[in-house]
């Protein structure tokens, strides 16, 4: 866990995906977790060293004045090259670990905006290892093999408005381009070895009201297949 950005209140981390809140708190005893991201789910994370910066953030994220972007790989061809879904977000009948957007969505309806932009489309098939992933134009002896296998999929940028339990992985589930590598929304599409969804830039203002930009690298993952 990479220590991205500190000061004398905040502290920054390169989380890695896998890791779970529970060993950042071992790491940190000391420290606040200003917010979440899941398990799977790999980048930029910020703790607070005390409890006026944890409040601090706290209003910050209640005000929607952080912006947070993401970066993530999605099943299938996403059409537009941009778009914003605003689709409130309950809870699923079918899975107490799910959330669902649209029509069969239970309990609270909470708010939830998702804005999203197409940086590449390419062909991939990651079920047969990470690291013969195919491209667009690709070259290689096993070109051929690999291009029999390969499906579609769309690298995003994604900037969610609000702050909802699994938001941009329910949102790109609605739309029918499940996050890849997602076990609980795209169990059937195997072989990433991860979630490729990453909290790559966070951007808030520290106790001095400075405005404070921190980025995550692209994980490896994303890089090999992207490149």
């Amino acid at each position: 866990m990479k220590v991205l950005y500190k000061d004398k209140d905040i502290l920054a981390i390169d989380k890695k995906s896998g890791i779970l809140v529970d060993e950042i708190l071992e790491k940190f005893p000391k420290y606040i977790l200003a917010h979440r991201l899941d398990r799977e789910t790999s980048g930029v994370m910020l703790l607070a060293k005390n409890n006026k910066a944890h409040e601090f953030l706290k209003k910050q994220f209640q005000a929607r004045t952080i912006k947070k972007v993401y970066n993530t790989i999605v099943s299938g061809n996403v059409k537009n090259d941009r778009g914003i879904i605003n689709k409130p977000i309950g809870r699923s009948p079918a899975d107490f670990r799910r959330r669902l957007a649209g029509r069969g969505a239970r309990g609270e309806m909470r708010e939830a905006v998702t804005e999203y932009k197409v940086l590449k489309r390419f062909m991939a098939s990651p079920a047969q290892n990470f690291s013969r992933f195919t491209r667009q134009n690709p070259t290689g002896s096993d070109t051929a093999k690999n291009l029999e296998q390969a499906k579609p999929f769309t690298y995003l940028e994604v900037r969610p408005k609000t702050g909802r339990t699994h938001q941009i992985r329910v949102h790109m589930k609605y739309l029918n381009h499940p996050v890849a590598g997602d076990s609980l929304y795209n169990p059937k599409e195997k072989g990433w070895g991860r979630m490729m969804l990453h909290a790559c830039s966070i951007e808030f203002k520290d106790l001095k009201g400075k405005s404070v930009k921190v980025e995550s690298p692209l994980p490896k993952e994303f890089a090999k297949l992207l490149k």
